[in-house]
């Protein structure tokens, strides 16, 4: 079945207010907007669209016949978004499977309530999770080689005025001194408990009050990632932390992915993304909410991320796709239209497949093993089940999202550029 789904987004703060409403047609309610959640999570779980007079959810779908829409007869591994980022993201780190079945069962037991402030774990599940940019993207995404950091603290110190921020620069820089990758890993886990522990606010005001004048020793597109983390985040030791952590910039169509346990930032743009179903966060700073120094001590990976960024790989033409190695999900986009045409866009970024190889076609073929979500981003694709008895047929507009069950392949056809996410070619199969 193609059915057609539909969710209100989130309204958190470091939300865009114009982009979603952008790409989903609707006029800004003046709120931030930051993520479209399509998926049955139970946290905000799209709802079927004009199903009935009473709201239907994805979960109520899935629940009613589970063999038939479900996965191996149960809810989505994987959770589709679309995030519209005005500000920086709080930055945060994701539990791994193990750790995050003990800490649900811990604090499940010691009688924290779901939607506390001080609650850390919503559910027993990890969060990998996997970024591709409609616009250009920023974000700082899991820890670089130490003595890249360590020289921009070296600069910034050396910039500072003397006091304390100063001496606080200098003691971090001290703090990064390492020979080797365990040595980094144990300097990384010292400098975070440090900072943690209020040895990182006044570095971080140190740091604010030095950036302007861009010191010597730092590049200009740190100089102006810490401008403006400064500017939102006065004195919070995230500021500081961000200097541990690659500075990613990508163009649209790229993509970043990030395991569990990876600390990490998204700072601005327009972006699809795909996880695991889970929304289990544990925060560093950048924040208002809750920081639990000692549990994110225990969650994160302090080794070095030689690169977060992660190519697709082409399955046809004008098809690619986006594999991490985990089970739970892949992301994939077909681009269609005329072969001498470019897909049409209006205001996401050059959406074009030529860098990657990809190109264009006129029709594209989708396997449907398992359960797929579709969005679409730009123009309008046809959506047809092929071989089926009854006939399955769909035309989605930009903005619109379908769900689509397992069974036969569907053919995507008409100009546009679509995003579906489905299982990783590595789940497990109950049969």
């Amino acid at each position: 079945m193609l059915i057609f789904i539909e969710n209100t987004p989130r309204a958190y703060a470091w939300g865009s207010r114009d982009a979603l409403p952008q790409l989903l047609g609707v006029a800004p309610n003046g709120e931030p907007q930051a993520e479209l959640w399509l998926g049955d999570h139970p946290g905000a779980p799209a709802t079927i669209a004009k199903a009935s007079p009473a709201p239907r959810t994805l979960i109520d779908l899935i629940e009613s016949e589970p063999e038939r829409y479900g996965v191996d007869g149960k809810h989505l591994p994987f959770l589709l978004k679309v995030l519209g980022i005005g500000a920086p993201l709080s930055l945060q780190v994701h539990p791994d499977k193990s750790q995050a079945e003990e800490g649900f069962a811990r604090e499940e037991a010691a009688g924290v309530p779901v939607g506390a402030r001080e609650r850390n774990y919503g559910d027993p599940n990890h969060k990998p999770e996997l970024l591709v940019a409609l616009s250009e993207v920023t974000a700082l995404c899991g820890f670089r080689p130490l003595a890249e950091a360590r020289a921009e603290l070296l600069a910034l110190a050396e910039a500072a005025e003397p006091g304390a921020g100063g001496d606080a620069l200098a003691r971090a820089a001290e703090l990064c001194e390492a020979a080797d990758e365990p040595a980094a890993q144990e300097a990384r886990a010292g400098l975070l408990r440090w900072a943690l522990d209020g040895g990182g606010e006044a570095a971080a005001l140190a740091i604010g009050a030095v950036v302007a004048a861009g010191p010597e020793g730092v590049g200009e597109d740190r100089l102006r990632s810490l401008r403006e983390l400064s500017a939102a985040h006065p004195g919070d030791p995230g500021v500081l932390l961000s200097l541990l952590l690659h500075l990613v910039a990508l163009r649209p169509g790229e993509a970043v992915y990030l395991g569990a346990r990876q600390l990490h930032a998204y700072l601005s743009g327009i972006a699809v993304e795909v996880m695991a179903a889970s929304d289990n966060v544990l925060r560093a700073g950048l924040t208002e909410k809750h920081v639990d120094p000692a549990e994110l001590m225990r969650i994160v990976d302090t080794s070095t991320l030689d690169s977060p960024r992660l190519d697709s790989s082409r399955l046809a033409p004008g098809l690619e796709a986006w594999q991490p190695a985990v089970p739970d999900f892949k992301l994939m986009r077909a681009r269609i239209g005329e072969p001498e045409s470019s897909a049409p866009h209006d205001g996401f970024g050059e959406l074009e497949g030529a860098r990657s190889g990809v190109g264009l076609a006129e029709s594209v073929r989708v396997e449907c093993d398992y359960p797929l979500v579709l969005i679409a981003v730009e123009g309008r694709v046809r959506v047809e089940r092929l071989g089926s008895e009854l006939s399955e047929l769909a035309s989605v507009a930009r903005g619109q999202s379908l769900y689509i069950s397992a069974g036969e392949p569907i053919e995507l056809s008409g100009c546009a550029d679509v995003f579906l996410a489905t299982v990783g070619d590595a789940w497990p199969s109950v049969s």
